[in-house]
């Protein structure tokens, strides 16, 4: 798993430091306030700390932070539709997550998933982002994806085809998709301010010689 992510660190900062692209944008999504459990301490830290470092590096950044469905639906929409004039585009989401039939879900402040049934409903589907970026056709393309924690949800289920953490998903052509731990594993939400996993890619983004 070590060398998973170190493959990520270092092929992150190229990605995004590379002085050849002009027009960056980056959507930033942050949840941390769960209205039915499941709270964490660390998503809207998280998506603040990148916001700001893409920022240093010359990104536009869209950022929000304890949105529902239909919020983070319309940020997608809205990043999605804006993507085609940029060079390279940057989704980041720190935030409880699942996979489900082999494909992986955010899951917004207020959901109440007392079935698995309900997650496909319920939930914003990671393939959204990816066919927004698969259509904007920009140069580069990178998904950072930190919501490998444990599903507080879950504990009720009968569940049977859902694994833990998240899927590994298809990458569109001239995309790099990193997650906070290797796919099917779950990631620790960390100590400090920051996740474990945040904290680490903050350090590459904002230091590339590091």
């Amino acid at each position: 798993m070590k060398g998973y992510l170190l493959i990520a660190f270092l092929i992150i900062p190229v990605c995004i430091w590379g002085q050849s692209y002009q027009k960056r944008l980056a959507l930033v999504i942050g949840n941390s306030t769960y209205l039915n459990g499941g709270s964490l301490p660390n998503p809207v830290n998280d998506a603040t700390a990148i916001a700001t470092a893409l920022q240093s590096v010359g990104f536009e950044v869209m950022k929000y932070q304890n949105v529902d469905q239909k919020e983070m639906k319309m940020a997608i929409n809205s990043f999605g539709q804006k993507l085609s004039g940029y060079e390279v585009g940057v989704f980041y989401y720190a935030g409880h997550g699942m996979q489900h039939k082999g494909m992986n879900y955010m899951i917004p402040i207020e959901a109440d998933l007392q079935t698995e049934a309900q997650i496909e409903f319920d939930c914003v589907a990671a393939d959204r982002v990816l066919a927004y970026m698969d259509a904007a056709q920009v140069k580069v393309n990178v998904i950072i994806m930190d919501a490998c924690r444990n599903n507080p949800f879950e504990r009720s289920w009968n569940r049977s085809a859902t694994g833990n953490g998240l899927a590994m998903m298809n990458a569109p052509t001239g995309s790099l998709i990193a997650y906070a731990t290797a796919p099917g594993r779950v990631a620790s939400d960390g100590q400090g301010s920051n996740g474990l996993y945040t904290s680490a890619l903050l350090k590459y983004i904002n230091d590339p010689q590091t």
